[in-house]
């Protein structure tokens, strides 16, 4: 089978001109896509069927975009989601990653871009499922079970968004070597952020208040004008 018969794609998407001119390209790549207007019928295709990557736009009916997101999410689903919005504000791209999303486009867009980061995402997800189950990640007294994306300190599990989850892992898995700001923006944000916002910090202050303060730790550091460095000690 072709890489195009392999991968469905699932669009959701309110506006009828938009959504006819993504679908028609999408099949002229020989994409199967199944394509809907409205987050309910989504949410029960999405509950139904498997895909290798969701467009979803984030103002639809019914369900918006970040509640079919995020209910996605706590199905334990990975499948790629690219979010597509008439915003470009900072806070409408982190409460789309927040909700578990893989990229964001600003519409308008060029039909190429969006081509392209469907295949990186759908890329990037075979290369996950090649590599295998991840094993637990321990440092000190805090583990992480990256099959279940569960995290505990001290025997007690840790609530944390997929971003601020994807952040400690990373910081995690370097086991104290210092981790840029640059760094951490390109594998988990990839293109979709400029590395000069200080989304960075806000998402470290954020996971200060759930990793290390209820613990009174103070094991995620910073050195300033370097990165971020997880110290167990």
């Amino acid at each position: 089978m072709t890489w195009q018969e392999t991968h469905k794609v699932l669009l959701v998407e309110d506006d009828p001109a938009l959504h006819a001119n993504i679908k028609e390209a999408l099949t002229a790549e020989g994409l199967h896509t199944e394509s809907v207007f409205d987050g309910t019928l989504a949410e029960k295709l999405l509950q139904k069927h498997s895909y290798r990557c969701v467009i979803l736009d984030i103002n639809l009916p019914g369900k918006n975009g970040y509640e079919l997101c995020r209910g996605l999410r706590s199905r334990g689903a990975d499948t790629p989601v690219i979010m597509l919005t008439a915003f470009g504000d900072l806070d409408d791209k982190v409460s789309g990653f927040d909700a578990g999303a893989d990229d964001y486009l600003t519409k308008p867009f060029y039909m190429r871009e969006l081509l392209m980061r469907v295949r990186a995402l759908v890329k990037r997800a075979e290369n996950r499922e090649a590599r295998g189950p991840e094993q637990p990640v321990t440092v000190g007294d805090i583990t992480v079970y990256p099959e279940k994306a569960k995290v505990m300190r001290q025997g007690k599990e840790l609530t944390l968004t997929p971003r601020e989850y994807q952040i400690l892992l990373k910081l995690l898995k370097n086991r104290g070597e210092l981790v840029s700001k640059r760094e951490l923006i390109k594998e988990i944000w990839g293109s979709a952020f400029d590395a000069n916002t200080n989304t960075i910090e806000v998402y470290i202050n954020f996971l200060r208040n759930k990793v290390d303060k209820p613990f009174g730790k103070a094991s995620i550091k910073t050195k300033v004008g370097f990165g971020y460095y997880f110290d167990a000690e």
